[in-house]
């Protein structure tokens, strides 16, 4: 059975458009030329983004909405407006930013986004470990 489950796993990914980024967590940004907040985001938050916290549990993946669709955000509404962040886990949308509310506000709402997602993995030590079971 196992070997059946990575069979089908395989035949998913290998499905997938290159560079796609299909499992963990991932904060997709829907942008296009010209977009004046898109601008403004890449100034006050791209910078920093990748080295913070919030970057390394969900690092930043840009699309293009004037280029072809991605086939691995297929099952995800599309946007219009620019920028919209949506954070994915494990291919499955959990949240939604439509807009860039400045830099006061985007890292809160990021925070209550990034808080339904499944615990981060650990550095593998147990909160058993060494004590009597």
């Amino acid at each position: 059975m196992a070997g059946l489950a990575g069979l089908i796993l395989g035949l998913a990914l290998s499905s997938l458009a290159p560079g796609a980024i299909a499992l963990g967590a991932e904060l997709v940004m829907l942008e296009q030329p010209g977009c004046p907040w898109c601008k403004r985001f890449n100034e006050e938050i791209a910078p920093a983004y990748a080295r913070t916290e919030e970057g390394k549990r969900a690092p930043l993946r840009r699309v293009d909405i004037t280029e072809p669709w991605p086939e691995d955000l297929e099952t995800i509404a599309r946007e219009r407006l620019t920028p919209t962040f949506i954070l994915m886990d494990e291919g499955l949308e959990i949240g939604r930013l439509r807009g860039y509310p400045g830099d006061a506000f985007f890292w809160g709402l990021l925070g209550e986004m990034l808080a339904k997602l499944p615990e981060a993995p650990t550095s593998g030590t147990s909160v058993n470990q060494g004590q009597a079971q």
